[in-house]
C-alpha cells in the first residue's frame, strides 16, 4: 500500500505546475494533501478512481484539508470532534479495516509566537488525545504537516533557531510526547542522517542549496512496525515550498 502525504500550499496552484502528472506517475492508493486552501466547489478536480474527502476552513482560502483513495473507507471523520480546534479544516480521518489513517496540518505558532501557547498547551495534548483514542481501537497512521522539526538535524541551523517557530523548545517536546507514547517517525527508521528536508524557505534560494526543515512526517503505531517497507522523501518534486512525502506498507497491512 502506498500514501502519499503532501502540504501543496495552495491546491488551485498547484495544479497548474503539474499535480495531476505527478498524480498519475506515482499511482498512490492515497493521497492526503495539506493547506489546499480551497473548497471542493473551487476546484476543477476529475480523479475517477479517487473518492474524495475535504474538509475546508470556515476562513476561505486558508488551511483545509484533503484525502483522495482508491479504496473507500469505512468512514470518515472531519476535525478531532473538539470545537475550539475544528474550525480550519486541520484533520481528517479515515477508517480503514485494519488501521485509521489521520492526515493533519497542524497550526503553525507564527513568527511573533503569537499562537505558541495555543499549539503548545492545548492543540498538541488534544490531538495526541485524539490518537490514542483512535489507536485504542485499532492501530493509526498519521501524516502531514507537523510544523516542527523535531531534532537538530532534522534543519540546517539549530542553533540559531532554537526561539523560532517550528524549533521552541515547547513544540519539539509536543512532538516528543508523541513519540514517548508510542508511535514512530517512520523516515527515521531507515535514515538517521541529518541535511535531509521537506521544507524550504522561498527566499535566498534556499531549496537549491538544501538549507531546509523537516517538518512533514508519517508516524505509525508499533502494531504497523513489522509492515514498514519504506518511508521516503520525495525532494525532487516542485510546485510548492514543501515537497511530498511517501509511505510503503505491505500488502498485508491493506487486505488484513
Amino acid at each position: 500500500m502506498k500514501i502519499i502525504s503532501w502540504n501543496v500550499n495552495g491546491l488551485r496552484s498547484i495544479l497548474k505546475k503539474g499535480f495531476l502528472d505527478f498524480l498519475s506517475a506515482e499511482d498512490p492508493d492515497v493521497i492526503c494533501l495539506q493547506e489546499v486552501k480551497a473548497t471542493k466547489e473551487d476546484v476543477e478536480l476529475d480523479l475517477p478512481q479517487y473518492h474524495q474527502f475535504w474538509n475546508s476552513a470556515q476562513k476561505k482560502g486558508y488551511s483545509g484539508t484533503c484525502i483522495f483513495t482508491k479504496e473507500k473507507p469505512l468512514s470518515v471523520v472531519n476535525g478531532i470532534l473538539l470545537d475550539i480546534h475544528d474550525r480550519e479544516g486541520r484533520v481528517i480521518t479515515a477508517e480503514f479495516r485494519s488501521f485509521f489513517l489521520v492526515n493533519v496540518y497542524v497550526p503553525n505558532s507564527k513568527r511573533d509566537l503569537s499562537r505558541l501557547e495555543y499549539r503548545s498547551k492545548q492543540w498538541d495534548i488534544d490531538f495526541l488525545h485524539y490518537l490514542k483514542t483512535l489507536e485504542k481501537k485499532k492501530p493509526v497512521i498519521f501524516c502531514g504537516d507537523m510544523n516542527v522539526a523535531h531534532t537538530e538535524i532534522d534543519l540546517s541551523f539549530p542553533k540559531a533557531n532554537v526561539k523560532n517557530h517550528g524549533f521552541t523548545p515547547e513544540e519539539r517536546a509536543g512532538f516528543d510526547r508523541i513519540i514517548e507514547s508510542g508511535f514512530i517517525d517512520t523516515f527515521r527508521e531507515f535514515e538517521k542522517g541529518p541535511k535531509h528536508y521537506t521544507w524550504w524557505s522561498q527566499f535566498r534560494n534556499a531549496r537549491e542549496r538544501n538549507i531546509g526543515w523537516r517538518i512533514d512526517y508519517f508516524l505509525i503505531s508499533p502494531a504497523l512496525r513489522p509492515q514498514l517497507k519504506a518511508s521516503t522523501i520525495l525532494n525532487e518534486v516542485k510546485g510548492s515550498d514543501h515537497c511530498p512525502i511517501l509511505l510503503e506498507l505491505s500488502k498485508a497491512t491493506a487486505n488484513k
